[in-house]
């Protein structure tokens, strides 16, 4: 599956730190406007991987959100490094 690009930056690592679980509200914040299919298979990815590291879900229809972003190629460490580059030159 392609994984969409995400927003932006800021986004990214705002929903990261202040959600432990995402739905599909923070899904479409983090990644925009998507087909409710293409939200499945985002989830869908995630519970899958959920499941080989034993972590539970406290909401039925949420997935954790650090095994999401690992299973879904958002390095949170990178984006702080960008993002802080940004400001350092002023970009932002």
């Amino acid at each position: 599956m392609n994984i969409p690009q995400i927003t932006s930056i800021d986004n990214a690592l705002k929903i990261f730190y202040s959600h432990p679980e995402l739905g599909n509200k923070e899904i479409t914040i983090l990644f925009g406007r998507l087909s409710s299919a293409t939200t499945a298979k985002l989830k869908k990815l995630a519970r899958e991987e959920m499941i080989k590291r034993e972590k539970l879900s406290y909401g039925m229809y949420k997935v954790n959100t650090s095994v999401a972003y690992d299973v879904w190629g958002i390095d949170v460490m990178d984006l702080e490094a960008r993002r802080n580059k940004l400001k350092a030159l002023e970009l932002q």
